[in-house]
Protein backbone atom coordinates (compact mmCIF):
# COMPACT_ATOMS: atom_id res chain seq x y z
CA UNK A 1 0.00 0.00 0.00
CA UNK A 2 1.71 3.29 -0.87
CA UNK A 3 2.34 6.56 1.46
CA UNK A 4 0.62 9.30 0.95
CA UNK A 5 2.69 11.96 0.13
CA UNK A 6 1.62 14.56 2.17
CA UNK A 7 3.21 12.06 5.51
CA UNK A 8 6.59 13.70 6.60
CA UNK A 9 9.53 11.67 5.15
CA UNK A 10 10.23 9.93 7.86
CA UNK A 11 7.03 8.41 8.65
CA UNK A 12 6.24 7.50 5.04
CA UNK A 13 10.36 5.44 5.57
CA UNK A 14 8.42 3.95 8.69
CA UNK A 15 5.55 2.71 7.01
CA UNK A 16 7.85 1.48 3.90
CA UNK A 17 10.31 -0.47 6.36
CA UNK A 18 7.73 -2.14 8.61
CA UNK A 19 5.16 -3.08 5.77
CA UNK A 20 8.45 -5.02 4.00
CA UNK A 21 9.91 -6.08 7.43
CA UNK A 22 6.22 -6.84 9.76
CA UNK A 23 8.33 -8.86 12.15
CA UNK A 24 11.28 -6.32 12.16
CA UNK A 25 14.27 -5.02 9.93
CA UNK A 26 16.84 -8.66 11.21
CA UNK A 27 20.49 -6.68 11.78
CA UNK A 28 22.08 -7.99 8.67
CA UNK A 29 19.93 -6.08 6.49
CA UNK A 30 20.45 -2.65 7.85
CA UNK A 31 23.77 -1.77 5.96
CA UNK A 32 21.99 -2.83 2.76
CA UNK A 33 18.56 -0.71 3.88
CA UNK A 34 20.55 2.34 5.18
CA UNK A 35 22.00 2.58 1.31
CA UNK A 36 19.04 2.38 -0.25
CA UNK A 37 17.87 5.85 1.92
CA UNK A 38 19.53 8.35 -0.59
CA UNK A 39 20.24 11.76 1.07
CA UNK A 40 20.00 14.87 -1.41
CA UNK A 41 22.79 17.43 -0.80
CA UNK A 42 22.33 20.27 2.06
CA UNK A 43 22.41 23.89 1.04
CA UNK A 44 26.06 23.98 2.59
CA UNK A 45 27.26 21.00 0.43
CA UNK A 46 25.95 22.54 -2.58
CA UNK A 47 27.74 25.97 -2.23
CA UNK A 48 30.84 23.79 -1.22
CA UNK A 49 30.85 22.03 -4.44
CA UNK A 50 30.25 24.89 -6.25
CA UNK A 51 32.82 26.92 -4.99
CA UNK A 52 35.53 24.42 -5.07
CA UNK A 53 33.88 24.00 -8.96
CA UNK A 54 34.35 27.61 -9.85
CA UNK A 55 37.91 27.70 -8.08
CA UNK A 56 38.55 25.08 -10.99
CA UNK A 57 37.32 27.43 -13.56
CA UNK A 58 39.62 30.04 -12.32
CA UNK A 59 42.49 28.08 -13.14
CA UNK A 60 41.71 27.74 -16.63
CA UNK A 61 39.83 24.25 -16.11
CA UNK A 62 36.07 24.33 -18.06
CA UNK A 63 33.17 22.90 -15.74
CA UNK A 64 31.43 19.86 -17.03
CA UNK A 65 28.21 17.69 -15.86
CA UNK A 66 30.89 15.05 -15.22
CA UNK A 67 33.00 17.11 -12.87
CA UNK A 68 29.85 18.53 -11.29
CA UNK A 69 28.70 14.11 -10.93
CA UNK A 70 32.10 13.28 -9.42
CA UNK A 71 32.22 16.25 -6.49
CA UNK A 72 28.45 15.32 -5.92
CA UNK A 73 30.01 10.96 -5.63
CA UNK A 74 32.98 12.32 -3.54
CA UNK A 75 30.55 14.34 -0.90
CA UNK A 76 28.08 11.56 -0.33
CA UNK A 77 29.89 8.51 -1.46
CA UNK A 78 26.77 8.10 -3.80
CA UNK A 79 26.00 8.46 -7.19
CA UNK A 80 24.69 11.80 -7.96
CA UNK A 81 21.41 12.68 -8.39
CA UNK A 82 19.93 14.40 -11.39
CA UNK A 83 17.87 16.80 -9.10
CA UNK A 84 21.90 17.22 -7.04
CA UNK A 85 23.51 18.34 -10.59
CA UNK A 86 20.71 21.12 -11.03
CA UNK A 87 20.93 22.63 -7.95
CA UNK A 88 24.78 22.40 -8.22
CA UNK A 89 24.75 23.09 -11.67
CA UNK A 90 22.32 26.22 -10.81
CA UNK A 91 24.58 27.71 -8.25
CA UNK A 92 27.37 27.67 -10.37
CA UNK A 93 25.61 29.31 -13.39
CA UNK A 94 23.69 32.33 -10.61
CA UNK A 95 27.03 32.72 -9.45
CA UNK A 96 28.66 33.37 -13.48
CA UNK A 97 30.00 29.73 -14.10
CA UNK A 98 27.76 28.10 -16.45
CA UNK A 99 28.86 24.51 -17.04
CA UNK A 100 30.57 24.03 -20.13
CA UNK A 101 29.38 22.26 -23.56
CA UNK A 102 29.68 18.77 -24.42
CA UNK A 103 30.55 17.95 -27.80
Amino acid sequence: MPVPEDIPIVSRVVAWLRAGYPSGVPQQDYVVLLGLLRRELTGAEVRQIAADLAMQAELGAEITTADVERMIGEATLDAASPEDVARVSGHLAAGGWPLAEID
